[in-house]
């Protein structure tokens, strides 16, 4: 009789059952994350980035982060990383300003006692860095796709920042040349940097203005010489050797300009690099190393998924700048609903630290980002940060894996060191590494921070990204 009983109560008890495991699924747990390690490990060395190899048709230099080559000399890393943020802002304040001035296609006449701020570039948040060759001498450069013309310090230097290597000297290489004024590499300046270029005298050389959104600046004359990228020459390289610079530039020689107008490194070697290259952007930790790939093909990655492209796309009043189109977000296997995805191109850059949404995106985010991490104590807002956490008191934590999904079913996996900023080396203040745009009609900034331990593809032949899961190493 029991047995009948229990029997007849088995299919009750087993709805209850789906039931509460479809509460539980729904409402408590969520699946996809990945585990953070704590403390953050500061790096503690200094480094110069001088490794490079070719395979299979590229040239593969190695790329390192700002602070682990720069950072042994840091006292105080609490307050380099809120002074990051500051600056951080700067810059997109500044992107944002010169994409509205390409837009209405203005250009700027530069004086010699003007240094009007249109670049919109700030040195001191580009973190990535490479070594290169000019004229056979070694160059430290910072890596940023925002730019396009590539510059170093040259001696004499009527006023220049303190670099870790020699200064170039033109007068130490017999191939250096510098460009005429009515050239078409010096009218090109106009579009790349926003600023004409100025006709020197005795020569009418060409000389250059590029100023930077906290006032930093570098100018200097037009030239060109023989570049070298690893073991590959790349004959008259179009550079900038600056004369007059200012900012913060980390100990670094220049700049490596990898934007898309005529004057950029990808434009001037698209003959033998085809107008592709690649790079795997390292974390800060101690002996992180990545890559800069420049041609080849995808057998010389060392991806742990398989890449998946989505369209550049396409605008003539801003063709420096790589756009690509936001379709979704996903936070712990929750796509997020929001009416304003696909609507409007996203900036890629390598110099912004912080992703920028706009606003009404960036609200949904947070709200299930918040959701899923509800049980860890919060902490103090810090700059642009809004949503952060004390974790001093875990040595590890479930975190919301973070997906962002592009046109054509592209899709980045946030890698987890690319979550969180740590405003506080101890984790007692550790925020969401991804802040809301001032307004709407603002180009949202997919950043540095958040292609972390990716491989991200540029294929400006082809006119695609791509994106694959890559655990950074120049090995």
């Amino acid at each position: 009789m029991l047995l009948m009983k229990g029997m007849a109560l088995l299919p009750f008890m087993l709805s209850l059952l789906v039931l509460l495991l479809h509460y539980h699924n729904e409402v408590h747990c969520y699946g996809d994350k990945q585990l953070l390690h704590l403390p953050w490990d500061t790096v503690d060395s200094t480094c110069l980035s001088h490794k490079s190899r070719q395979e299979k048709g590229a040239t593969i230099l190695e790329m390192k982060h700002q602070d682990y080559c720069y950072g042994g000399g840091v006292k105080d890393w609490n307050k380099l990383l809120q002074k990051r943020l500051i600056l951080d802002d700067l810059r997109v304040q500044s992107l944002q300003a010169r994409i509205k001035n390409m837009a209405s296609t203005q250009t700027h006449d530069v004086s010699d006692d003007r240094l009007p701020l249109t670049s919109g570039v700030e040195l001191g948040t580009l973190n990535y860095i490479v070594t290169v060759e000019i004229a056979g001498r070694k160059m430290t450069v910072i890596v940023d796709t925002g730019s396009d013309l590539t510059w170093v310090q040259c001696q004499p230097c009527k006023s220049c920042y303190s670099q870790k290597e020699p200064l170039f000297n033109p007068t130490a290489s017999p191939s250096y040349r510098t460009v005429p004024c009515n050239s078409s590499e010096c009218q090109s300046l106009a579009f790349a940097t926003g600023n004409t270029g100025i006709c020197g005298e005795n020569p009418p050389t060409c000389n250059y203005v590029v100023s930077y959104g906290d006032g930093s600046y570098t100018r200097g004359e037009l030239a060109n010489d023989q570049l070298n990228l690893g073991k590959t020459p790349v004959d008259n390289f179009i550079f900038g050797c600056g004369r007059n610079n200012n900012g913060l530039f980390g100990g670094t020689s220049g700049l490596l300009g990898l934007g898309r107008s005529s004057i950029s490194l990808v434009s001037q070697t698209k003959a033998i690099f085809g107008g592709f290259f690649s790079y795997c952007l390292p974390s800060t930790q101690s002996g992180a190393s990545g890559s800069l790939v420049l041609g080849g093909n995808s057998s010389v990655y060392n991806t742990s998924s398989p890449i998946s492209y989505t369209r550049m796309i396409p605008n003539p009043k801003l063709s420096t700048f790589y756009f690509l189109n936001l379709t979704g977000i996903s936070v712990g296997g929750v796509t997020l609903q929001d009416l304003s995805f696909g609507k409007s191109s996203m900036l890629i850059d390598s110099g912004t630290v912080i992703t920028r949404l706009p606003p009404t995106m960036y609200r949904a985010f947070k709200a299930e980002f918040q959701k899923q991490f509800s049980s860890f104590p919060t902490a103090p807002a810090f700059s642009i940060l809004d949503t952060c956490f004390n974790l001093s008191a875990y040595q590890e934590v479930n975190v919301p894996t973070i997906k962002l999904q592009f046109e054509g079913n592209a899709e980045m996996k946030v890698d987890i060191t690319g979550v969180f900023y740590f405003v506080k080396t101890d984790a007692s203040q550790v925020c969401l590494a991804l802040a809301s745009l001032s307004f709407e009609d603002e180009i949202g900034i997919i950043a540095n921070y958040q292609q972390r331990n990716q491989r991200v593809i540029y294929d400006t032949k082809g006119s695609k990204l791509g994106f694959a899961q890559e655990s950074c190493s120049f090995t």
